[in-house]
């Protein structure tokens, strides 16, 4: 797949600015940065982060932009070191500040020092519901492992009393420049290992770390109409952030559990009604469980096997609004069994009286001989 224009993807012209350069770069950066893009868009929001960034590497670099106008992404990929995010080759720190820039502004870190702060991790949790208990909606109660703020230390690390310092090797930044002959290589610091700042006297209940782990209680209020795949978003109950981070999110998956009589299609409700071949016959009525209670559905004299039923209103409010919808009842006619000879023997004469009718009472049967003699002639079975 071929590269995107560097100037398109930044969303510029061929004579931007240094200044409109960095402009739209902050801007964009913000936008697909992964920590703000979570879930389904996390994996598109991830690669378009690194297009832009690998795009605002070349452009603000005077000598890369003038490679690249000139001979295209040909001019630049073997300097670039293998694409976006290969290495955090940057040619005059343009990259580190804006960086610091942009997200120091959303995380309270930055240029200037001070602890490098991350959003934590977002958590699952599969919750197993009731078909009756999604219909009309439920409160529960879930047990979740989680990594949650230290107490002793309020996250930093540090013993109580103490801070964690500025790294001196880095400044804050958590990463170090090294010159390698025309380029300037970017690396994490090895001092703080990224964080920057150092921790001498460790706090004794995290160990320095800032969070531990712990099992949480919360309470879910789901919403009526839910079903298998809605997701519901608890916000901030998710993993605790490094040095002080926001926490991330925990979502709550729902799936709901096969029943025994009911199945479930969007906001209607399905169920098999099996009945006597005499109530199919003759018409009757019988009760039919639905989630409100009983009700009496009329079966008409002559019902075949497989006729639907619709009860108006009996299914399920959607839970992001619209109509009920109905319960859709499906008659199954039972062929009796284990029958006495005095039972037989009265079907062998209702079958006999019925013969002599000329199908009349039987008139799917009928049809259909008629067609399979049709077919069989067409085909030339019945010639000579």
């Amino acid at each position: 797949m071929s590269k995107r224009d560097y100037y398109e993807v930044l969303g510029v012209s061929k004579n931007a600015s240094e200044a409109e350069l960095k402009k739209a770069y902050r801007r964009l950066a913000m936008k697909y940065h992964p920590d703000r893009n979570t879930g389904d868009d996390a994996t598109d929001a991830e690669q378009k982060f690194k297009e832009v960034k690998e795009a605002y590497e070349v452009l603000s670099d005077a000598q890369k932009r003038a490679a690249y106008d000139q001979f295209g992404h040909v001019g630049v990929d073997a300097s670039m070191g293998g694409g976006p995010g290969a290495g955090g080759f940057g040619g005059g720190g343009n990259f580190s500040d804006i960086f610091g820039d942009v997200f120091g502004d959303i995380f309270g870190g930055g240029r200037g020092g001070g602890p490098r702060v991350h959003r934590g991790a977002d958590l699952r949790y599969n919750l197993q519901l009731t078909l009756e208990e999604a219909v009309a909606g439920t409160s529960v109660k879930i047990r979740v492992p989680t990594i949650v703020k230290c107490n002793v230390c309020n996250g930093s690390g540090a013993k109580k009393g103490t801070t964690p310092k500025t790294c001196d090797t880095c400044g804050g930044h958590g990463q170090v420049r090294m010159q390698q002959g025309f380029f300037s290589v970017q690396q994490t610091c090895p001092t703080c290992h990224g964080k920057g700042t150092v921790i001498s006297d460790p706090c004794s209940g995290c160990h320095g770390v800032g969070r531990v782990e712990q099992h949480k209680t919360l309470s879910v209020k789901v919403p009526a109409g839910v079903d298998t795949g809605d997701r519901i978003r608890l916000a901030g109950e998710g993993e605790a952030g490094e040095n002080g981070g926001p926490p991330g999110d925990l979502y709550v998956q729902v799936n709901v559990k096969e029943h025994e009589i009911f199945t479930r299609e969007d906001n209607h409700l399905f169920c098999e009604v099996p009945i006597s071949i005499v109530t199919a016959a003759l018409g009757g009525e019988l009760e039919v469980p639905t989630l409100d209670g009983k009700v009496m559905l009329k079966i008409p004299a002559g019902t075949q096997a497989g006729k639907m039923f619709r009860m108006r209103g009996k299914g399920v409010k959607p839970v992001r609004g619209g109509p009920l919808g109905d319960l859709i009842c499906r008659v199954m006619v039972e062929t009796p069994v284990n029958l006495t000879d005095r039972q037989k023997d009265l079907l062998r004469q209702l079958d006999e009286t019925m013969q002599n009718c000329g199908g009349k009472h039987s008139p799917q049967s009928t049809t259909w001989l008629d067609g399979v003699k049709r077919f069989f002639e067409g085909m030339g079975f019945n010639k000579g």
